[in-house]
């Protein structure tokens, strides 16, 4: 069910209407009757990870561990 209220009423109930928003109601805001905005639920994808779909993709250079070169240790001081 879709509601329509005004600009006024909706800055004086925001809570009122995002809690119904949330319960799935979509929100009409006019402004002299003329609508100018709806808020309506969002709706969350639910995606599941899929492990190794970056195989291939990542790379660590042999000397990953390694401590860095002084000149670049410097470069972080300053």
């Amino acid at each position: 069910m879709t509601i329509k209220v005004n600009i006024h009423e909706a800055k004086t109930n925001l809570s009122k209407l995002l809690a119904r928003v949330k319960r799935g109601q979509e929100v009409i805001i006019a402004r002299s009757g003329n609508p100018i905005a709806k808020l309506v639920p969002i709706e969350e994808k639910v995606s599941q990870r899929l492990p190794g779909t970056a195989k291939g993709m990542v790379f660590l250079s042999p000397d990953f561990n390694e401590p860095l070169p002084e000149k670049v240790l410097k470069d972080f001081e300053k």
